[in-house]
C-alpha cells in the first residue's frame, strides 16, 4: 500500500513538471477566457468571428484533455487508497503499470514547441524531374499522406489538383486538420526521390522520379501573416479543371502573385471567384509564414524567393523499389526495408525522429 501510495506521488511530480514545461496552465487560462466569450448572448452575432472561436476552443481542449485525464486518473487513485482499503490494491497496480507510456507520450509531446505546431497543416506535392514517371511518384506520394491522415485520424480535403498527361499528377493541395497536424507534418517537407524500373518505359529501365513535398502551417487569420497589398498581383481567368457546367464557362478561378517572392498561388476548384481567392489566401500566407520560419526572420517584408528544386542533390528521403528495397531519411538515419507499408502510409518512424 504504502509503495503504490509512493509511486502514485512521484508520478504526480512529474507529471506536475511537465505541465509546467507545456505551459498547461497558460492554456487553461486561455481557455477560460475564450469559455467566457462564448457564454456572452451576442456571441454569434459576427459568425465568422464566433466560428473561430469555437474552433480555438475545440482545439485547446482537445490539447488538455490528456493532461487533464491523467491527472485525474492520479487523483482518484490518491484518494481510493487514502481510504487503506487492502481490497483496492490490486486494480490500483494495474493502473499505475499504464502511468508510465501515458507519462512518456506527454514527455513526447513537448518537442511541438514550435509557434505554429499546433495550427492545421496545408500539404502540396510538385512533380519534378522524371516527367511521367515523376507524376506517377506524386500521386503515390498523396496515397501515402491520405492514408497517414486516416489512420492518425486527421481529415484531408484536396483542395487544388492538376492532373497528368498520362498517369499521377502534376501537383496537388491537400488541407489536413486535427490536433498538431502541422507539428507532426512538417519535417516531411522536402524533396522526395524514388528509384524503381519504371512501368513507363517500353524497356522497364531504372527510373529515378522526384517529387517536391511542401508543408505549411494553416493560417486562415489574416492578422496573423499582415501582407501588404501592394506585394501581391490578383489575376482571375477561366476554371479548365473538371466540375459543373458554370465552373467551366466562368472568369472564377484566381491566381494571386506575391511580387517579393515570386510564390503564386491559383486556385480553380470552386465555383465563387470570392471563394477561390479566400483559398487562394490562406495558401499564399501559409507559404510565406513557411518561408519566414526556413528563413528564420522576424518579418514577412524580409522574405527572400525559395528556389529549392526537386532534382537529385535536394532530396530529404530516398524510396527504393529495386535493385533492392530500403527507404532511407538522409537527416535521420531512419530506414526500413518495409517500403509497401510506408506507400501505404505508415510513417509513423519518420515523422517521430528528430532532424539533428
Amino acid at each position: 500500500m504504502d509503495a503504490a501510495k509512493k509511486q502514485i506521488s512521484q508520478y504526480q511530480k512529474v507529471l506536475h513538471e511537465l505541465r509546467g514545461q507545456a505551459r498547461i496552465p497558460e492554456i487553461e487560462q486561455e481557455l477560460s477566457a475564450l469559455d467566457e466569450k462564448m457564454a456572452q448572448p451576442d456571441f454569434w452575432s459576427d459568425a465568422k468571428q464566433a466560428a473561430d472561436i469555437a474552433k480555438k476552443q475545440s482545439q485547446l481542449t482537445t490539447r488538455l484533455a490528456p493532461w487533464n485525464e491523467l491527472k485525474a486518473e492520479l487523483s482518484d487513485m490518491g484518494e481510493l487508497l487514502a481510504l487503506n482499503d487492502e481490497s483496492v490494491l490490486p486494480e490500483i497496480q494495474t493502473q499505475l503499470e499504464g502511468i508510465s507510456p501515458k507519462i512518456e507520450k506527454l514527455q513526447t509531446s513537448l518537442r511541438f514547441d514550435g509557434p505554429y505546431d499546433y495550427h492545421d497543416a496545408i500539404l502540396s506535392i510538385h512533380a519534378g524531374a522524371g516527367g511521367t514517371d515523376a507524376q506517377d511518384w506524386a500521386g503515390m506520394l498523396l496515397r501515402m499522406y491520405v492514408r497517414w491522415c486516416e489512420s492518425a485520424g486527421y481529415k484531408s480535403v484536396v483542395v487544388d489538383e492538376s492532373s497528368g498527361e498520362e498517369a499521377g499528377i502534376k501537383s496537388v493541395t491537400i488541407a489536413v486538420s486535427g490536433d498538431l497536424a502541422y507539428g507532426k507534418l512538417k519535417n516531411e517537407h522536402g524533396v522526395h526521390r524514388l528509384v524503381r524500373l519504371s512501368p513507363f518505359n517500353a524497356d522497364n529501365l531504372r527510373q529515378t522520379s522526384f517529387a517536391k513535398v511542401e508543408v505549411m502551417p494553416r493560417i486562415d487569420q489574416p492578422e496573423e501573416a499582415a501582407i501588404d497589398e501592394r506585394d501581391l498581383r490578383i489575376d482571375v481567368f477561366r476554371s479548365g479543371g473538371k466540375g459543373g457546367q458554370s465552373v467551366n464557362t466562368t472568369d472564377s478561378a484566381v491566381r494571386i502573385t506575391h511580387i517579393p517572392t515570386g510564390i503564386t498561388v491559383a486556385i480553380q476548384n470552386e465555383r465563387s471567384q470570392l471563394q477561390n481567392k479566400e483559398t487562394a489566401m490562406t495558401i499564399l500566407r501559409s507559404r510565406l509564414v513557411q518561408l519566414q520560419l526556413e528563413q528564420h526572420l522576424d518579418t514577412l517584408a524580409d522574405l527572400k524567393g525559395d528556389n529549392q528544386s526537386a532534382e537529385w542533390g535536394n532530396q530529404i528521403r530516398n524510396y527504393v523499389l529495386h535493385p533492392y528495397k530500403l527507404v532511407k531519411d538522409v537527416r535521420t538515419g531512419v530506414e526500413t526495408t518495409d517500403v509497401d507499408a510506408v506507400l501505404s502510409g505508415d510513417i509513423d518512424e519518420f515523422i517521430a525522429a528528430p532532424i539533428t
